[in-house]
């Protein structure tokens, strides 16, 4: 089975969801895609993520991001879950949710680790491009919930990067300054980063948020 790596091609699908067959390109279209996994349905941890992810449907909207999660259960069983969902999270269900009962979508994103599980996913992201390279992963243990303002973060942070050609420093947050990266020479600044730069080292040099 192929590892996915970043800068691959995500795999396209065909998949049943709470929202009716889909295929994943034409899914996705020219959007960014949080494609997230979870090890089962009625799980406590995946229940609060779920909630979290739908209350978070305007951001990704605004930053053209569309979310789809997977869990290898059966579609009646998602349909149930997605009312308990509702209930206790507060947040309407607002995404698909994949029925990968035959793990075919789980074995093609190599979401299931025998050693941690020789049956269940493991409870994965992928942020996938408008033109299907995957971009981030993350794997997360069953234990463990996710930090969708981390998933937010690195989109903003990726999106950025691509229309600006900068990096982004540790724990950047949108607004922060950004790196100028080491492959742009010091002649060459001037006419694209024009808000200045600071120079710390020769290679460490940072410029005001682009975007602001």
């Amino acid at each position: 089975m192929a590892h996915l790596r970043l800068g691959d091609t995500a795999p396209n699908f065909d998949a049943t969801t709470t929202e009716g067959d889909i295929n994943f390109y034409d899914w996705a279209g020219d959007s960014w895609v949080v494609l997230f996994s979870h090890p089962a349905d009625y799980t406590p941890v995946c229940t609060t993520e779920l909630g979290r992810t739908a209350a978070l449907g305007g951001e990704f909207q605004k930053r053209n991001v569309k979310a789809i999660a997977l869990s290898v259960d059966g579609l009646e069983d998602h349909k149930g879950w997605v009312g308990d969902i509702e209930e206790t999270q507060g947040a309407a269900v607002n995404f698909p949710i994949i029925a990968d009962s035959d793990r075919t979508v789980a074995d093609l994103y190599d979401m299931i680790h025998p050693n941690a599980d020789n049956t269940a996913t493991v409870r994965s992201v992928f942020i996938i491009d408008p033109n299907k390279k995957v971009r981030l992963t993350l794997t997360y243990p069953a234990s463990c919930g996710r930090n969708f303002d981390e998933i937010v973060r690195v989109i903003d942070a990726l999106q950025l990067s691509d229309e600006y050609n900068v990096a982004t420093p540790v724990d950047w947050k949108d607004g922060d300054d950004v790196i100028i990266p080491p492959s742009v020479k010091n002649e060459d600044i001037p006419a694209n980063y024009p808000k200045g730069h600071k120079e710390i080292k020769p290679y460490l040099r940072t410029t005001p948020a682009p975007n602001k």
